[in-house]
């Protein structure tokens, strides 16, 4: 009984730690190549155009300011694609996870189902003793033993 607790217990830890690792994913996002390329080539085109601050390079400058706004605009549809394709893979993902936390509650159930979970001292369950056990108490130790549905 002991070793099957300690795996319901880690079976348990392992999908909540699949949740987290799934939301953590979800929030964080990740940044591409192209995406960073990008950003560095806009800071590189708007540090340009503010160095050509003088009447005589004034169209200049204004070129670089459009073509830096041009990748901006690039930069906002790669960042919208990329959300939209992850959001699909995160809601599959999660659909995934919630089907598996059901089916392994589910059998963690049916596995439990008539099997005593713990057996404890009669006082500790003083006032809900009846609606844990239902009348069922050990008869070896006469300690009240403790399921999902005492058969």
């Amino acid at each position: 009984m002991a070793l099957a607790a300690i795996f319901v217990f880690l079976l348990v830890c392992a999908v909540h730690v699949l949740e987290s690792m799934l939301d953590l994913a979800k929030k964080r996002g990740s940044v591409s190549d192209e995406q960073v390329k990008l950003r560095v080539a806009i800071t590189q085109l708007l540090k340009e155009s503010s160095a050509l601050s003088t009447p005589s390079t004034f169209a200049q400058a204004a070129k670089l300011k459009r073509l830096a706004a041009a990748k901006e605009k690039e930069l906002a549809k790669l960042q919208q694609s990329d959300i939209k394709g992850k959001q699909s893979l995160h809601e599959k993902y999660g659909k995934v996870l919630k089907a598996t936390k059901v089916l392994v509650y589910g059998l963690l159930v049916l596995s439990f189902w008539s099997a005593p979970v713990a057996t404890v001292p009669n006082h500790l369950l003083q006032p809900f003793g009846r609606m844990f056990s239902w009348k069922g108490v050990d008869a070896a130790t006469g300690r009240v033993v403790v399921s999902i549905i005492k058969v």
